[in-house]
Protein backbone atom coordinates (compact mmCIF):
# COMPACT_ATOMS: atom_id res chain seq x y z
CA UNK A 1 0.00 0.00 0.00
CA UNK A 2 1.36 3.64 -0.60
CA UNK A 3 -0.01 6.95 -0.66
CA UNK A 4 -0.85 9.34 1.67
CA UNK A 5 -4.52 7.89 2.31
CA UNK A 6 -4.10 4.44 1.08
CA UNK A 7 -0.55 3.87 3.21
CA UNK A 8 -2.27 4.71 6.85
CA UNK A 9 -4.02 1.44 7.49
CA UNK A 10 -7.34 2.59 7.51
CA UNK A 11 -6.29 5.82 9.75
CA UNK A 12 -8.35 7.95 7.88
CA UNK A 13 -12.05 8.23 7.50
CA UNK A 14 -15.77 10.12 7.54
CA UNK A 15 -14.46 12.33 4.68
CA UNK A 16 -10.55 12.40 5.72
CA UNK A 17 -11.09 13.53 9.53
CA UNK A 18 -8.58 11.73 11.28
CA UNK A 19 -10.27 8.81 13.58
CA UNK A 20 -9.00 7.63 17.15
CA UNK A 21 -8.78 4.08 15.73
CA UNK A 22 -6.07 2.23 13.43
CA UNK A 23 -6.79 -1.28 12.08
CA UNK A 24 -9.47 -1.64 14.84
CA UNK A 25 -7.08 -0.53 17.39
CA UNK A 26 -6.90 2.78 19.13
CA UNK A 27 -3.88 4.63 17.92
CA UNK A 28 -0.66 5.42 20.18
CA UNK A 29 1.35 8.90 20.47
CA UNK A 30 4.62 9.87 22.11
CA UNK A 31 4.09 12.95 24.26
CA UNK A 32 7.21 13.00 26.19
CA UNK A 33 10.80 11.62 26.29
CA UNK A 34 14.01 11.55 28.82
CA UNK A 35 17.33 10.30 28.04
CA UNK A 36 20.72 9.44 30.05
CA UNK A 37 23.69 8.28 28.12
CA UNK A 38 27.75 9.02 28.02
CA UNK A 39 26.79 12.28 25.40
CA UNK A 40 24.91 13.93 28.70
CA UNK A 41 22.19 13.85 30.95
CA UNK A 42 18.75 15.01 28.88
CA UNK A 43 17.82 14.34 24.84
CA UNK A 44 18.68 18.10 24.01
CA UNK A 45 22.10 16.81 25.15
CA UNK A 46 21.78 13.72 23.47
CA UNK A 47 20.91 14.84 20.58
CA UNK A 48 22.95 17.63 19.95
CA UNK A 49 26.00 14.88 20.65
CA UNK A 50 25.25 11.95 17.99
CA UNK A 51 24.39 15.20 15.41
CA UNK A 52 27.50 16.38 16.30
CA UNK A 53 29.23 12.90 15.77
CA UNK A 54 30.82 12.86 19.22
CA UNK A 55 32.17 9.65 21.14
CA UNK A 56 31.28 8.89 24.61
CA UNK A 57 33.86 6.18 24.97
CA UNK A 58 36.58 6.70 27.07
CA UNK A 59 38.74 4.95 29.40
CA UNK A 60 36.85 2.60 32.25
CA UNK A 61 36.83 5.41 35.59
CA UNK A 62 34.17 3.77 37.67
CA UNK A 63 36.69 1.21 38.55
CA UNK A 64 40.51 0.47 37.75
CA UNK A 65 40.07 -1.80 34.47
CA UNK A 66 43.68 -2.76 34.39
CA UNK A 67 43.06 -6.21 34.60
CA UNK A 68 40.94 -6.70 31.84
CA UNK A 69 41.21 -7.24 28.06
CA UNK A 70 38.71 -4.44 27.32
CA UNK A 71 38.97 -1.83 29.76
CA UNK A 72 36.93 0.92 27.47
CA UNK A 73 33.25 2.09 28.16
CA UNK A 74 30.53 4.56 27.41
CA UNK A 75 30.29 6.25 30.91
CA UNK A 76 27.65 8.54 32.14
CA UNK A 77 30.00 11.42 33.50
CA UNK A 78 28.68 13.65 36.31
CA UNK A 79 25.26 12.34 36.72
CA UNK A 80 23.22 13.99 38.83
CA UNK A 81 19.86 12.44 40.41
CA UNK A 82 19.42 15.07 43.07
CA UNK A 83 16.33 16.65 41.38
CA UNK A 84 14.64 13.79 41.84
CA UNK A 85 16.16 11.29 44.79
CA UNK A 86 17.45 12.96 48.30
CA UNK A 87 20.83 11.70 50.06
CA UNK A 88 19.25 8.92 52.16
CA UNK A 89 17.33 7.32 48.91
CA UNK A 90 20.24 7.90 46.36
CA UNK A 91 21.90 5.18 48.87
CA UNK A 92 18.91 2.80 48.39
CA UNK A 93 18.99 2.71 44.85
CA UNK A 94 21.17 1.23 42.47
CA UNK A 95 22.75 3.65 39.50
CA UNK A 96 20.07 1.92 37.22
CA UNK A 97 16.84 2.72 38.96
CA UNK A 98 18.45 6.48 39.26
CA UNK A 99 19.19 6.45 35.40
CA UNK A 100 15.01 5.89 35.20
CA UNK A 101 14.06 8.08 37.86
CA UNK A 102 16.10 10.69 36.23
CA UNK A 103 14.55 9.77 32.49
CA UNK A 104 11.08 9.57 33.52
CA UNK A 105 11.31 12.89 35.18
CA UNK A 106 12.23 14.92 32.04
CA UNK A 107 9.83 12.58 30.26
CA UNK A 108 6.68 13.41 32.53
CA UNK A 109 8.09 17.07 32.43
CA UNK A 110 7.93 17.15 28.44
CA UNK A 111 4.54 15.25 28.08
CA UNK A 112 2.93 18.17 30.79
CA UNK A 113 2.19 15.38 32.98
CA UNK A 114 1.31 16.25 36.95
CA UNK A 115 4.47 15.34 39.33
CA UNK A 116 2.11 13.44 41.03
CA UNK A 117 -0.74 11.37 39.46
CA UNK A 118 -4.15 10.87 41.16
CA UNK A 119 -7.93 9.66 40.38
CA UNK A 120 -8.64 8.22 37.22
CA UNK A 121 -5.49 9.56 35.74
CA UNK A 122 -3.34 7.65 37.92
CA UNK A 123 -5.40 4.29 37.74
CA UNK A 124 -5.23 4.35 33.52
CA UNK A 125 -1.49 5.25 33.77
CA UNK A 126 1.14 2.54 33.63
CA UNK A 127 5.13 2.05 33.89
CA UNK A 128 6.92 -0.88 32.11
CA UNK A 129 10.92 0.25 32.29
CA UNK A 130 13.47 -2.36 31.60
CA UNK A 131 16.67 -3.48 32.61
CA UNK A 132 18.52 -6.38 30.87
CA UNK A 133 20.71 -6.93 34.05
CA UNK A 134 19.40 -4.97 36.62
CA UNK A 135 21.37 -3.79 39.49
CA UNK A 136 24.52 -5.32 38.67
CA UNK A 137 26.36 -3.21 41.20
CA UNK A 138 24.85 -4.25 43.81
CA UNK A 139 24.23 -7.67 43.52
CA UNK A 140 28.15 -8.36 42.95
CA UNK A 141 29.40 -5.76 45.62
CA UNK A 142 27.25 -7.50 48.10
CA UNK A 143 28.11 -11.29 46.69
CA UNK A 144 31.83 -10.21 47.22
CA UNK A 145 31.07 -8.35 50.98
CA UNK A 146 29.69 -11.78 52.14
CA UNK A 147 32.27 -13.52 50.60
CA UNK A 148 34.55 -11.48 53.04
CA UNK A 149 32.68 -10.45 55.55
CA UNK A 150 29.68 -13.26 55.79
CA UNK A 151 26.11 -13.36 55.31
CA UNK A 152 25.03 -10.47 57.58
CA UNK A 153 26.76 -8.02 56.25
CA UNK A 154 24.34 -8.44 53.13
CA UNK A 155 22.78 -4.91 52.60
CA UNK A 156 18.93 -5.15 53.83
CA UNK A 157 18.41 -3.53 50.10
CA UNK A 158 20.08 -6.13 48.52
CA UNK A 159 17.29 -7.58 46.94
CA UNK A 160 15.50 -4.22 46.15
CA UNK A 161 18.20 -2.53 44.88
CA UNK A 162 19.34 -5.69 42.15
CA UNK A 163 16.03 -7.09 40.85
CA UNK A 164 15.74 -5.96 37.52
CA UNK A 165 11.62 -4.79 38.24
CA UNK A 166 12.31 -2.17 40.68
CA UNK A 167 12.98 0.49 38.11
CA UNK A 168 9.31 0.29 37.27
CA UNK A 169 7.90 -0.27 40.54
CA UNK A 170 10.23 3.03 42.23
CA UNK A 171 9.22 5.07 39.24
CA UNK A 172 5.19 4.14 39.94
CA UNK A 173 5.77 5.28 43.83
CA UNK A 174 7.72 8.28 43.27
CA UNK A 175 4.71 9.67 40.63
CA UNK A 176 2.15 7.45 41.41
CA UNK A 177 0.44 5.57 38.45
CA UNK A 178 -1.23 2.48 39.36
CA UNK A 179 -1.79 0.87 36.09
CA UNK A 180 0.16 -1.98 34.37
CA UNK A 181 3.66 -1.91 36.04
CA UNK A 182 6.10 -4.50 35.23
CA UNK A 183 9.95 -5.00 33.73
CA UNK A 184 10.69 -6.58 30.28
CA UNK A 185 13.94 -8.15 30.53
CA UNK A 186 15.44 -9.68 27.15
CA UNK A 187 19.06 -8.46 27.02
CA UNK A 188 19.66 -5.74 24.35
CA UNK A 189 16.13 -6.24 23.12
CA UNK A 190 14.58 -5.37 26.44
CA UNK A 191 14.03 -1.20 25.68
CA UNK A 192 12.43 -1.93 22.53
CA UNK A 193 10.44 -5.26 23.94
CA UNK A 194 9.12 -2.56 26.85
CA UNK A 195 8.03 0.15 24.42
CA UNK A 196 6.29 -2.62 22.02
CA UNK A 197 4.51 -3.47 25.14
CA UNK A 198 3.63 -0.51 26.53
CA UNK A 199 2.43 0.36 22.70
CA UNK A 200 0.04 -2.93 22.77
CA UNK A 201 -1.41 -2.25 26.48
CA UNK A 202 -2.36 1.16 24.89
CA UNK A 203 -3.86 -0.33 21.92
CA UNK A 204 -6.52 -2.99 24.09
CA UNK A 205 -7.14 -0.11 26.14
CA UNK A 206 -5.86 -1.10 29.49
CA UNK A 207 -3.98 2.07 29.85
CA UNK A 208 -4.41 5.75 28.05
CA UNK A 209 -0.99 6.78 29.06
CA UNK A 210 2.50 4.51 29.66
CA UNK A 211 5.56 5.35 30.53
CA UNK A 212 8.08 2.93 28.54
CA UNK A 213 11.85 2.11 28.08
CA UNK A 214 15.36 0.51 29.57
CA UNK A 215 17.61 1.48 31.92
CA UNK A 216 21.07 -0.41 32.35
CA UNK A 217 23.88 0.89 35.24
CA UNK A 218 26.62 -2.58 34.16
CA UNK A 219 29.60 -1.31 33.83
CA UNK A 220 31.17 -3.13 37.12
CA UNK A 221 34.34 -5.37 36.61
CA UNK A 222 32.64 -8.31 36.70
CA UNK A 223 30.04 -8.01 34.23
CA UNK A 224 32.75 -6.40 32.14
CA UNK A 225 34.82 -9.14 32.42
CA UNK A 226 31.75 -11.80 31.49
CA UNK A 227 31.39 -10.02 28.29
CA UNK A 228 35.17 -10.18 27.40
CA UNK A 229 35.56 -13.52 28.14
CA UNK A 230 32.93 -14.70 25.60
CA UNK A 231 34.89 -11.96 23.23
CA UNK A 232 32.27 -9.78 22.49
CA UNK A 233 33.95 -6.62 23.49
CA UNK A 234 36.30 -4.21 21.65
CA UNK A 235 39.80 -4.53 22.71
CA UNK A 236 40.60 -1.30 20.74
CA UNK A 237 42.02 0.26 24.28
CA UNK A 238 44.51 2.63 22.60
CA UNK A 239 41.47 4.53 20.66
CA UNK A 240 38.62 4.62 23.08
CA UNK A 241 36.71 6.95 20.78
CA UNK A 242 37.63 4.75 17.67
CA UNK A 243 36.88 1.31 18.79
CA UNK A 244 32.72 1.24 18.45
CA UNK A 245 33.32 0.52 14.53
CA UNK A 246 29.28 -0.41 13.59
CA UNK A 247 29.45 -1.65 9.98
CA UNK A 248 33.22 -1.33 9.53
CA UNK A 249 35.44 -3.87 8.34
CA UNK A 250 37.59 -3.61 11.26
CA UNK A 251 34.84 -4.11 14.19
CA UNK A 252 36.08 -6.14 16.42
CA UNK A 253 33.18 -6.18 19.05
CA UNK A 254 31.13 -3.76 21.07
CA UNK A 255 31.74 -1.25 23.80
CA UNK A 256 29.56 -1.23 26.71
CA UNK A 257 28.03 1.79 27.38
CA UNK A 258 25.10 3.36 30.25
CA UNK A 259 21.81 4.97 30.72
CA UNK A 260 18.51 5.20 30.23
CA UNK A 261 15.84 6.01 27.91
CA UNK A 262 12.13 6.99 28.73
CA UNK A 263 9.19 7.82 26.73
CA UNK A 264 5.61 8.79 27.00
CA UNK A 265 3.26 6.62 24.79
CA UNK A 266 -0.39 7.83 24.80
CA UNK A 267 -3.55 7.13 23.41
CA UNK A 268 -4.15 9.76 20.83
CA UNK A 269 -7.49 11.05 22.09
CA UNK A 270 -6.18 11.28 25.49
CA UNK A 271 -3.54 13.37 24.11
CA UNK A 272 -5.44 15.22 21.79
CA UNK A 273 -8.17 16.28 24.65
CA UNK A 274 -5.28 17.62 27.05
CA UNK A 275 -3.66 19.57 24.68
CA UNK A 276 -0.38 17.68 24.82
CA UNK A 277 2.10 18.11 21.63
CA UNK A 278 2.63 14.86 20.07
CA UNK A 279 6.27 14.22 18.92
CA UNK A 280 5.57 11.35 16.93
CA UNK A 281 3.11 8.28 16.38
CA UNK A 282 4.12 4.55 17.03
CA UNK A 283 2.35 2.36 14.67
CA UNK A 284 4.07 -0.48 14.61
CA UNK A 285 5.65 -3.62 17.06
CA UNK A 286 7.00 -7.01 16.08
CA UNK A 287 8.43 -9.17 18.32
CA UNK A 288 9.99 -12.63 16.85
CA UNK A 289 12.09 -15.14 18.15
CA UNK A 290 15.79 -16.69 15.87
CA UNK A 291 15.52 -19.95 17.91
CA UNK A 292 19.06 -20.88 16.60
CA UNK A 293 21.71 -19.94 19.05
CA UNK A 294 22.46 -18.04 22.61
CA UNK A 295 24.46 -15.05 20.90
CA UNK A 296 24.47 -15.10 17.45
CA UNK A 297 22.04 -13.97 15.28
CA UNK A 298 20.22 -16.41 12.79
CA UNK A 299 21.29 -16.76 8.88
CA UNK A 300 20.93 -14.03 7.32
CA UNK A 301 19.21 -12.20 9.99
CA UNK A 302 15.75 -13.65 9.76
CA UNK A 303 14.33 -13.24 12.99
CA UNK A 304 14.95 -9.34 12.61
CA UNK A 305 13.21 -9.53 9.03
CA UNK A 306 10.12 -11.10 10.10
CA UNK A 307 10.11 -8.77 13.54
CA UNK A 308 9.96 -5.91 11.32
CA UNK A 309 7.43 -7.38 8.31
CA UNK A 310 5.61 -7.87 11.35
CA UNK A 311 5.76 -4.48 12.51
CA UNK A 312 5.10 -2.94 9.13
CA UNK A 313 1.90 -5.18 8.77
CA UNK A 314 0.30 -3.67 12.65
CA UNK A 315 1.44 0.11 10.91
CA UNK A 316 -0.52 -1.09 7.60
CA UNK A 317 2.42 0.12 5.79
CA UNK A 318 4.96 -0.80 3.08
CA UNK A 319 8.58 -1.19 3.16
CA UNK A 320 8.52 1.37 0.43
CA UNK A 321 7.33 4.13 2.71
CA UNK A 322 10.27 3.51 5.52
CA UNK A 323 13.07 6.50 4.70
CA UNK A 324 15.06 5.58 8.08
CA UNK A 325 16.24 2.51 9.95
CA UNK A 326 17.94 3.09 13.07
CA UNK A 327 20.01 -0.08 13.13
CA UNK A 328 20.69 -2.21 16.30
CA UNK A 329 24.33 -2.85 15.01
CA UNK A 330 26.30 -3.25 17.81
CA UNK A 331 30.03 -3.12 15.91
CA UNK A 332 29.99 -7.02 16.49
CA UNK A 333 31.63 -8.62 12.92
CA UNK A 334 28.49 -11.70 12.84
CA UNK A 335 25.71 -9.28 14.33
CA UNK A 336 26.56 -6.53 11.89
CA UNK A 337 26.38 -8.52 8.77
CA UNK A 338 23.69 -10.28 9.35
CA UNK A 339 21.51 -6.91 9.96
CA UNK A 340 22.82 -5.58 6.71
CA UNK A 341 21.64 -8.69 5.09
CA UNK A 342 18.10 -8.49 6.92
CA UNK A 343 17.63 -4.78 5.68
CA UNK A 344 18.56 -5.81 1.82
CA UNK A 345 16.20 -8.46 2.15
CA UNK A 346 13.15 -6.21 4.01
CA UNK A 347 13.55 -3.49 2.04
CA UNK A 348 14.16 -5.10 -1.57
CA UNK A 349 15.01 -2.31 -4.40
CA UNK A 350 14.51 0.02 -1.99
CA UNK A 351 17.05 -0.36 0.51
CA UNK A 352 19.23 2.30 -1.32
CA UNK A 353 17.10 4.59 -0.49
CA UNK A 354 16.77 4.07 3.11
CA UNK A 355 19.28 5.67 5.40
CA UNK A 356 20.90 4.06 8.36
CA UNK A 357 22.54 4.96 10.87
CA UNK A 358 24.19 3.40 14.15
CA UNK A 359 24.25 5.28 17.23
CA UNK A 360 26.00 2.98 19.24
CA UNK A 361 29.20 4.31 17.26
CA UNK A 362 29.04 7.30 19.56
CA UNK A 363 26.68 5.78 22.84
CA UNK A 364 28.26 2.18 22.84
CA UNK A 365 26.00 -0.32 23.75
CA UNK A 366 23.42 0.36 26.59
CA UNK A 367 22.29 -3.73 26.74
CA UNK A 368 19.09 -2.48 28.08
CA UNK A 369 18.44 0.85 27.56
CA UNK A 370 19.49 0.55 23.73
CA UNK A 371 16.01 0.25 22.60
CA UNK A 372 14.70 2.90 24.11
CA UNK A 373 17.81 5.48 23.70
CA UNK A 374 17.69 3.96 19.81
CA UNK A 375 13.98 5.07 20.13
CA UNK A 376 14.14 8.13 21.23
CA UNK A 377 16.96 9.47 18.39
CA UNK A 378 15.01 7.61 15.75
CA UNK A 379 11.56 10.23 16.50
CA UNK A 380 14.34 13.22 16.71
CA UNK A 381 15.18 12.38 13.18
CA UNK A 382 11.58 12.30 12.38
CA UNK A 383 11.12 15.91 13.92
CA UNK A 384 14.17 17.63 12.37
CA UNK A 385 14.92 15.78 9.32
CA UNK A 386 18.34 14.96 10.69
CA UNK A 387 20.70 11.46 10.61
CA UNK A 388 23.30 11.13 12.92
CA UNK A 389 26.43 9.58 11.63
CA UNK A 390 27.24 6.02 12.40
CA UNK A 391 30.81 7.47 13.10
CA UNK A 392 34.39 5.49 13.08
CA UNK A 393 32.86 3.99 9.51
CA UNK A 394 35.93 4.21 7.19
CA UNK A 395 35.84 0.74 5.43
CA UNK A 396 32.49 -0.41 4.73
CA UNK A 397 31.74 -4.24 5.29
CA UNK A 398 31.06 -5.60 1.97
CA UNK A 399 27.26 -6.41 3.02
CA UNK A 400 26.83 -2.33 2.82
CA UNK A 401 27.52 -2.27 -1.10
CA UNK A 402 24.67 0.38 -2.11
CA UNK A 403 23.63 1.26 1.20
CA UNK A 404 23.39 4.57 2.88
CA UNK A 405 24.65 3.80 6.20
CA UNK A 406 25.44 7.83 7.43
CA UNK A 407 29.31 7.18 7.43
CA UNK A 408 31.06 9.82 9.93
CA UNK A 409 28.48 13.02 8.43
CA UNK A 410 25.03 13.90 10.16
CA UNK A 411 23.07 14.06 7.06
CA UNK A 412 18.98 15.99 6.11
CA UNK A 413 16.01 13.77 4.77
CA UNK A 414 12.56 14.15 4.34
CA UNK A 415 11.77 11.29 6.63
CA UNK A 416 7.98 10.31 7.14
CA UNK A 417 8.24 6.76 8.81
CA UNK A 418 11.47 4.99 10.41
CA UNK A 419 12.08 1.59 11.83
CA UNK A 420 13.84 0.93 14.99
CA UNK A 421 15.80 -2.20 15.66
CA UNK A 422 17.07 -4.14 18.79
CA UNK A 423 18.25 -7.58 18.82
CA UNK A 424 19.24 -9.44 22.11
CA UNK A 425 20.99 -12.96 23.34
CA UNK A 426 18.87 -15.50 23.12
CA UNK A 427 17.75 -14.30 19.98
CA UNK A 428 15.23 -12.02 20.50
CA UNK A 429 14.34 -9.40 18.18
CA UNK A 430 12.34 -6.49 18.08
CA UNK A 431 10.99 -3.70 15.66
CA UNK A 432 9.03 -0.81 16.12
CA UNK A 433 7.88 1.62 13.21
CA UNK A 434 7.59 5.30 14.13
CA UNK A 435 5.74 8.42 12.15
CA UNK A 436 6.19 11.76 11.50
CA UNK A 437 3.36 13.76 13.56
CA UNK A 438 1.62 15.72 10.98
CA UNK A 439 -1.39 17.38 12.30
Amino acid sequence: MSGADGGNGGYRGNGGRVTGRANGARRVVVTGMGAVCALGQGVDRTWEGLLAGRSGVRRIETFDPSRLDSQIAAEVRDFDASGVLDRKDLRRMDRYIQFGLVAAREAFAQAGLPEHFEGELAERTGVIIGSGLGGVTTLFDNVLLMGERGPDRISPFFIPMGIANVASGQIAIAFGPTGPNFATVSACATGGHALGEAFETIRRDDADVMLAGGVEAAIHEASVGGFASMKALSTRNDDPEGASRPFDKGRDGFVIGEGGGALVLEELGHAERRGAEILAELVGYGATADATHITLPAPGGIGAVRAARRALEKAGMAPEEIDHVNAHATSTPEGDRAELQAIRTIFGDHASKVAVTANKSMVGHTLGAAGAIEAIATIMALRTGRIPPTINLSDPDDESDELDLTPNLASAHDLRAAISNSFGFGGQNTALVFRRWEA
